[in-house]
């Protein structure tokens, strides 16, 4: 190991960096050795191609950020900046916003706010610092009940803070009727998706009842379980079918529920942000993403997927997916460099032979365009999260965490990833032929989506052992589950409608003052004309 660059020996398959035996064994799913060899071996082509490119990427630096920093940009993701600063007030939008948010969604913006005001008293900052009492306080009392149809009081204060936030003591049942039948309609079976009840309240639920003990372990294909949505009369909702007004509020709410999930079991959520970094502005390989749409777009109208990826997996199946070692068997690593040198001078020109490209190699380029973007495919901002989703304690929690995390995603990177997803599924079709079975593909795909080389190399070192079992078990849950992962959940989209709907109130009422007003102005003003005429003729 080199100082300033991560280099991989393969006896590092079997020890850790402390020297010490690395206990397969003891990582989630008992991944077995040779899968895990896989991952070691995998990691060990990519530093090769690495080495072989001597023009050395400038590394992503994360910024490390300012108390309060983290949750005033949270609160701006999530709609809700002006809950604090300048521009503080009770706008209608989010007075009507808040008003449809559950109580673990609540409690995870009171969290943020109170941070947010306690770094400005600080501060000292000279803007108005309302209390985040105040502000669910103004909004239950016009409204008077909470989205779940629950009575606001349990909106966690800052008194009662430190004894909620942990779950032990807080009183996070549903509260009416209703709301309560249907957590105990809850589907009995552990592999049933409930969609109707925000994730974090189930959680929330399950951690009161102590009932939650659902089962981890079980390595192999066979035994992950067949999570599936139970039929909804209305049908489910797919990550497209909104409109995009509708899907900015989809985004709110997905960030403001992944965070209540997170508070609730105990994992910390952390957006990381990346200092800008110059990257080139145009070709093919080590292109931002938007960008090369954007490029793209010029030639194939609408396209939302790059060209070129879009033509290197047609490449790669054109051939044959029942290649025995398809995506782990590496090109040669001197020809690919070739490839990718010529492909960034003829691909647009349309000038590029195909024929030339071995399908292995194609496999490789196609690795090597998703390890070279600027930023990581699942974005610098939610690559710990997705990376986090191993802590989580049970199967199904890691799942709709994963969902939500899908949510989040830009566009450009969800659809990308959508695509890679599906071609990979493809390939696991053909296990019986090429021999790579759910387990190899996420092995082998794992580094080239989670650990991005652009942080610096101490990060990886460090963190390396620890999570490549969890990534790889990540990686397998997003091509097993991946046609879940596109729906928005129910609840998310019941309070996007409710919202709609209150807003429309909302807005109709005030367009009913103004009419008044006016109406009352013009009689007023007829009345004046009117003595006016009478004054002359007098």
């Amino acid at each position: 190991r080199r100082s300033g660059q991560y280099t991989m020996n393969h006896d590092h398959s079997k020890k850790i960096p402390d020297g010490t035996s690395f206990d397969r064994s003891g990582s989630q799913d008992s991944l077995d050795e040779l899968s895990m060899d896989d991952y070691w071996k995998e990691l060990e082509n990519i530093h090769e191609t690495r080495g072989n490119n001597h023009e050395e990427r400038v590394a992503l630096v994360v910024k490390e950020p300012d108390e309060g920093e983290l949750e005033e940009e949270w609160l701006k993701e999530a709609g809700l900046s002006n809950l604090f600063g300048e521009s503080s007030g009770d706008s209608l939008e989010s007075m009507v916003f808040l008003s449809t948010l559950t109580r673990t969604q609540k409690a995870a913006v009171e969290k943020r706010v109170e941070t947010v005001t306690q770094t400005m008293r600080k501060k000292n900052k000279q803007h108005q610092i309302p209390d985040v009492r105040d502000i669910f306080r103004l909004q239950n009392d016009s409204k008077g009940k909470v989205c779940d149809g629950s009575e606001p009081s349990a909106v966690k204060t800052s008194e009662n803070k430190n004894e909620t936030h942990d779950g032990t003591k807080g009183n996070f049942s549903l509260g009416t009727d209703e709301q309560k039948s249907l957590l105990e309609d809850m589907p009995s079976s552990d592999t049933d998706i409930n969609l109707e009840i925000s994730f974090a309240e189930q959680a929330a639920n399950l951690k009161d009842s102590s009932v939650g003990k659902m089962y981890k372990g079980g390595g192999g294909d066979t035994l992950l379980p067949n999570f599936r949505l139970p039929k909804d009369k209305t049908g489910t909702t797919k990550i497209g079918d909104l409109a995009p007004q509708d899907m900015k509020k989809v985004y709110s709410l997905a960030l403001i529920e992944l965070t209540a999930l997170y508070d609730i079991l105990g994992t910390e959520f952390k957006q990381q942000k990346a200092v800008k970094i110059k990257t080139k502005d145009s070709g093919l390989f080590g292109v931002p993403l938007s960008l090369l749409l954007e490029q793209d777009q010029k030639k194939v109208p609408g396209t939302k997927i790059p060209l070129i990826f879009q033509k290197l997996i047609a490449q790669i199946e054109e051939t044959t997916l029942e290649t025995e070692g398809l995506l782990r068997i590496p090109g040669v690593a001197t020809r690919v460099k070739g490839l990718c040198q010529e492909l960034e001078a003829k691909f647009y020109e349309g000038t590029f032979n195909w024929e030339n490209v071995k399908q292995h190699d194609a496999a490789s380029l196609l690795k090597l365009f998703i390890r070279e973007l600027p930023q990581p495919l699942v974005t610098v901002e939610y690559l710990k999260a997705f990376q986090d989703v191993q802590n989580l304690p049970t199967r199904k929690q890691q799942l709709q965490a994963l969902n939500l995390l899908v949510i989040l995603l830009p566009e450009a990177n969800r659809d990308t990833l959508k695509v890679l997803l599906e071609f990979l599924q493809r390939v696991i079709d053909h296990r019986d032929k090429n021999k790579m079975t759910l387990k190899n593909v996420a092995m082998v795909m794992a580094p080239n989506l989670f650990t991005f080389h652009g942080f610096g190399s101490k990060a990886i070192e460090q963190s390396e052992f620890a999570m490549a079992a969890g990534t790889a078990n990540v990686m397998r849950f997003m091509i097993q589950y991946q046609k879940l992962l596109w729906t928005i959940p129910k609840f998310i989209v019941n309070q996007v409608r409710k919202q709609n709907t209150e807003s429309q109130k909302k807005e109709k009422e005030k367009k009913d003052k103004a009419m008044k007003k006016l109406l009352k102005k013009m009689a007023y003003d007829r009345e004046k004309h009117e003595k006016q005429e009478k004054t002359p003729n007098d």
